[in-house]
């Protein structure tokens, strides 16, 4: 424990916790705190001024970030026919419909993001319990539940990034690697902050963006200052 306490007090060494940095800056402070023996995963976190239990304060979307993740992301599609073609020939690591749903209703959940074509809905609906807790139901308000199975594959492939505020008002996400230069990983956040902002309920009132922050897998929170996150 003492090893690991001495480890944290070391990547806390020159970070204010009670300072909101510019962007830029806590994305150094971010990366030259990542010294874990892996490429740590760079996470935002953003502090909401919504109260998601309200249906017109929830606060949801997908944002394509331009640099992508750096994440091998594995797909499932639930299509019929033509439509499973096009998916495994987009590029999808599993293409099924009654096979899948046994597959996943045995507890076998091999993917991290799924799209279902419209049609499939009645089937996938059967999985509601399994894969909603889970973030990974598929919805037409996030792009995946479409008939542009092939665009909505090599989106997830590529880049795109589901949000949903959770009860406390938070968003997090991951928005790249340690391993991405400075500049990729700021405008990475940049996207995805433009993505929540825009995403504004109605029902919000006053603050809207409170509290940002952003951290690698292994290191410290480090504040941002909203006001440095604008895309412009």
């Amino acid at each position: 424990m003492a090893k690991i306490a001495k480890r944290l007090q070391k990547i806390r060494e020159g970070i204010d916790p009670n300072k909101a940095y510019g962007l830029d800056e806590a994305v150094s402070l971010v990366k030259e705190r990542a010294v874990a023996k892996f490429d740590e995963s760079i996470e935002i976190s953003m502090n909401l001024g919504v109260d998601p239990r309200h249906a017109d304060q929830m606060v949801r979307g997908v944002v394509n970030l331009p640099n992508g993740t750096g994440k091998n992301v594995r797909v499932a599609v639930f299509a019929r026919g033509a439509k499973a073609d096009e998916a495994k020939a987009a590029g999808a690591d599993i293409v099924g419909a009654e096979d899948l749903l046994e597959i996943v209703m045995g507890g076998k959940i091999d993917f991290d993001r799924c799209i279902a074509t419209p049609d499939m809905m009645p089937l996938v609906g059967r999985l509601g319990k399994v894969l909603g807790p889970r973030g990974m139901m598929p919805n037409p308000k996030v792009g995946t539940v479409t008939v542009d199975v092939a665009g909505a594959v090599k989106a997830s492939k590529g880049g795109a990034v589901e949000f949903r505020v959770e009860k406390a008002g938070i968003i997090h996400a991951g928005v790249g690697k340690a391993s991405f230069d400075a500049k990729a990983l700021a405008e990475n956040i940049k996207a995805f902050a433009d993505a929540v902002i825009k995403a504004k309920p109605a029902g919000a009132k006053g603050n809207y963006v409170k509290k940002v922050a952003i951290s690698s897998t292994q290191g410290v929170g480090v504040k941002v200052d909203p006001s440095t996150l604008s895309a412009a």
